[in-house]
């Protein structure tokens, strides 16, 4: 399942798309457990789960994905296809999660299956496709920080705040992005 930590390896991109997916993770597991004690909102759970991932979605569609393409060998492309198809099953349930009028069985299903479908993908993710280019630190820390300025844009969209979210940007992130600013000057 999870795992424990971060791997102190990851480029920037990669550490901010793995810290995204034990963010789901465990935002999964929050809804599994209001669902056993039937207490708390599982319906603003739930909403807060699909903006996450409709911020995480974009932000692979938009810069990471194409960033692969022009990166991964041809050979490994089909992995790029899979994992869109993959992104569209799971906007469809979350289509349907934002337009359930009231929580009940089949809205605890929808999000089950989009749990499923998040797990099964994540899977894929960090352990066929990370691997294939996380050589390429230099490059993948640069769009490391592009990720990050587009997170935070999607995440003001979508009125999604980082409170109490130590994932908001790795802290190696930090780091190189005070290193590397232009304009700013070191102390």
């Amino acid at each position: 399942m999870a795992r424990s930590g971060k791997s102190p390896a990851l480029p920037l991109a990669l550490e901010l798309l793995a810290s995204d997916h034990r963010k789901v993770e465990a935002l999964f597991e929050r809804y599994e457990q209001e669902k056993e004690d039937e207490s708390g909102s599982r319906d603003a759970l739930a909403e807060r789960i699909c903006k996450e991932l409709t911020v995480h979605t974009r932000l692979e569609e938009e810069l990471f994905y194409p960033w692969l393409r022009e990166n991964l060998d041809a050979d490994d492309t089909d992995l790029l296809d899979e994992a869109l198809v993959e992104h569209a099953s799971a906007k469809d349930l979350i289509a349907q999660i934002e337009g359930s009028r009231e929580v009940d069985e089949t809205y605890d299903a929808r999000v089950k299956v989009l749990g499923e479908y998040v797990h099964h993908h994540v899977q894929e993710e960090e352990n066929e496709i990370f691997p294939l280019v996380s050589g390429d630190e230099p490059q993948l820390d640069e769009l490391g920080q592009e990720m990050h300025a587009r997170k935070a844009e999607l995440m003001q969209e979508l009125d999604l705040s980082d409170e109490g979210d130590t994932t908001a940007m790795p802290m190696r992130g930090r780091r190189s992005e005070s290193r590397g600013s232009a304009g700013r000057s070191a102390h």
